[in-house]
């Protein structure tokens, strides 16, 4: 019986490590460009974020009386020292005089009159923010490389920072194929929303492969659904007429069929049209593009946590595998097909890698955190 050219098939697993090598050798970093401060959150810093010294000058953390601490070093409840008639008040966040290094509180101070008087003592620099307390040019605030958190925007814009250099990859997002089902949508989606908070500009939802690869404006390509030998898969073929196709079948779990090539020097990685499949391949392999395109790495911090029980898995396969975390250990919920309950049941996820054939009950494993 002849064998239909027109189906896709896989003929080898390629290793994962094989398809992270291409990567880190072939893609390269997208140029640098200007933004305001908040359009900058979520994308890769191109440079170093420097502020000016904050403050410029010494200033206090309360309210109070600006003080020179020395001359009040004797005073108390019953032996007041009388400040100079000169004191005034001083509000939180308002530069100290120059002869003063410490703020005493309005607990501290008994008012006659018009005199005021210290009836505590107070340590040179208690009250005060000295100058250069919040930020100096020698400390970045934030490096290049790394990404621009909500919590940095807000650092900047106190530091009266109002542009920053990011790089911002941008990322076609489509379907692979004619197919349209609901888990293809679902995972088109979901990819969109996770490449965007990885720091991608992402596009295309209503465009088609094929034009999507021609679009040399774009920085790469992700294409969900056709990655398969279904009748109506033709997205690796459609990259092989149109590019090149680098390995079609990679060596993990969830995400067998996945295909990664390139159009020119953009990036292509086509997904399957899977949930579960799509969520590995992007953890896998699709956020280490968007990184690499965007001159940064993936900052994971996972938590160490022992197995609850053994999980067992191919030698040469990579896997991915979703785990509750409760009491104090890891239980995996799943392998090779993720469920949408053990997906939702999970906490976050595992990965065994390729030279392993599993890890035994007990075993410390690091649980990273699903997007």
């Amino acid at each position: 019986m002849a064998i239909d050219s027109s189906i896709q098939r896989i003929t080898r697993l390629t290793p994962l490590s094989a398809i992270l090598a291409l990567i880190d050798s072939r893609v390269g970093a997208v140029e640098p460009q200007k933004s305001a401060l908040g359009a900058a959150r979520d994308f890769t810093l191109a440079e170093d974020v420097v502020s000016s010294e904050r403050p410029p000058r010494p200033i206090a953390l309360r309210d109070g009386f600006p003080v020179n601490a020395a001359t009040i070093a004797d005073a108390g409840p019953f032996a007041p020292v009388q400040l100079p008639l000169t004191v005034r008040r001083i509000d939180a966040g308002e530069a100290l005089p120059s002869d003063a290094d410490a703020v005493l509180p309005l607990d501290a101070v008994t008012l006659r009159g018009h005199r005021a008087e210290a009836v505590a003592a107070v340590t040179a620099g208690d009250g005060v923010l000295p100058a250069g307390g919040d930020a100096t040019p020698r400390t970045p605030l934030r490096r290049a490389g790394q990404s621009a958190r909500a919590i940095d925007i807000a650092v900047m814009a106190a530091a009266e920072i109002k542009d920053v250099t990011i790089r911002a990859p941008r990322i076609h997002i489509v379907y692979g194929g004619e197919a349209r089902s609901l888990a293809i949508g679902v995972a088109l989606t979901t990819l969109m929303r996770i490449a965007g908070e990885a720091g991608a500009v992402v596009t295309g939802k209503s465009i088609m492969l094929k034009p999507a690869l021609g679009d040399e404006e774009t920085s790469a390509v992700i294409a969900v659904g056709g990655t398969g030998s279904g009748q109506r898969d033709a997205a690796v073929h459609t990259l092989a007429r149109l590019g090149q196709v680098e390995a079609h079948g990679i060596a993990v779990s969830p995400g067998e069929t996945a295909a990664f090539g390139f159009a020119g020097k953009r990036p292509v990685l086509l997904v399957p049209g899977r949930l579960d499949a799509a969520l590995a391949i992007w953890l896998l392999i699709g956020r280490y593009v968007v990184a690499k395109l965007a001159g940064g790495g993936v900052a994971d911090l996972p938590v160490t946590l022992p197995l609850k029980r053994k999980v067992t898995s191919t030698i040469g396969l990579t896997e991915l595998v979703p785990v509750s975390c409760a009491g104090g250990v890891a239980e995996p919920l799943a392998s090779g097909y993720l469920s949408l309950e053990s997906l939702a049941r999970s906490d976050g996820w595992i990965v065994v890698p390729a030279e392993s054939e599993g890890f035994a009950a007990g075993t410390p494993v690091a649980v990273r955190s699903w997007p």
